[in-house]
């Protein structure tokens, strides 16, 4: 027999190892973390199909999302009713404000705090006027749309026997101690905010099974720092309009803008500006 050719056994180890090969290629591929260069891409492509969705869509997901972020604040409230008078409280209460949070990204909402990222990437990689008037047509249907939703949740929350009157009065304790504060120091902030959640964007793709974690760490830390979001906050400054401690002026000028805009600085020129810093050679070599 020619001493070239492989025996029978040596063909059938070859075949073996022929079938492992892919199926250890797929274990090693799930077992490992997703490189930077792979989350920016999970990213951008969900930005460019946001970018892309129908407006009426962008309209009423943003409504849903502007209402049902008032869980955040209704879920807070309830356990700084239930909790005592201590410094320790504001850890536990601020689990409330996630609940929100995982009901939007879960169901795939439009709030306007994760579009500083989203759809971001895309005008970043693309660089035209077409992909950056887009970007700011979403971001301006999203936002109103969110504001709007707020301001449904906080006045039907603000109407007679919908709530007791310990949660009432709970919901405005809440509500006051989120949009205290001077114009520049609600900037301030919300820069973190917008990383915040920026961060529990880009995390999610490699997170796989962990991303309910994620985002409740994350939006704990938002609330339990003391950092300013403006949807959430649109709730609760909602809440004061209704009930007549805060005019609209006042809630616009000191509270709203100057969160709207740490938020985007946040998400966007840190965040968002950063990450790209991280895989701009490979995207550009492609």
């Amino acid at each position: 027999m020619n001493s070239d050719t492989p025996s029978p056994r040596a063909e059938k180890s070859a075949s073996r190892e022929a079938i492992r090969e892919p199926a250890e290629e797929r274990s090693v591929f799930h077992a490992s973390r997703l490189s930077a260069r792979l989350v920016y891409e999970v990213i951008r492509r969900d930005g460019e199909e946001e970018l892309n969705r129908p407006t009426v869509s962008l309209i009423w997901s943003g409504l849903a999302a502007g209402v049902l972020i008032s869980l955040s604040v209704l879920a807070q409230a309830t356990l700084h009713a239930h909790l005592p008078n201590a410094d320790w409280a504001i850890l536990v209460e601020s689990l409330g404000y996630s609940v929100g949070f995982l009901v939007i990204i879960f169901g795939r909402m439009q709030l306007f705090t994760e579009n500083t990222i989203t759809t971001v990437l895309p005008v970043v990689a693309d660089r035209s006027v077409s992909c950056l008037r887009k970007m700011l047509w979403l971001w301006g249907i999203v936002l109103l749309a969110n504001v709007v939703g707020c301001a449904i949740a906080s006045g039907f929350l603000s109407l007679p026997n919908v709530l007791s009157p310990q949660m009432g009065d709970s919901l405005l304790a809440v509500a006051r101690h989120a949009t205290e504060g001077t114009a520049s120091a609600n900037f301030y902030r919300a820069i973190p905010a917008g990383i915040i959640i920026a961060a529990v964007v880009w995390i999610i793709p490699a997170a796989q099974g962990n991303a309910f974690f994620v985002i409740l760490g994350m939006t704990w830390l938002l609330s339990a720092s003391g950092s300013a979001h403006v949807i959430a906050g649109s709730v609760e400054a909602g809440l004061l309009i209704w009930n007549g401690d805060l005019t609209i002026s006042e809630a616009l000028g000191r509270f709203f803008l100057p969160v709207l805009a740490g938020n985007v600085a946040g998400g966007t020129a840190v965040f968002t500006l950063l990450t790209w810093g991280q895989v701009k050679n490979e995207v550009e070599s492609d």
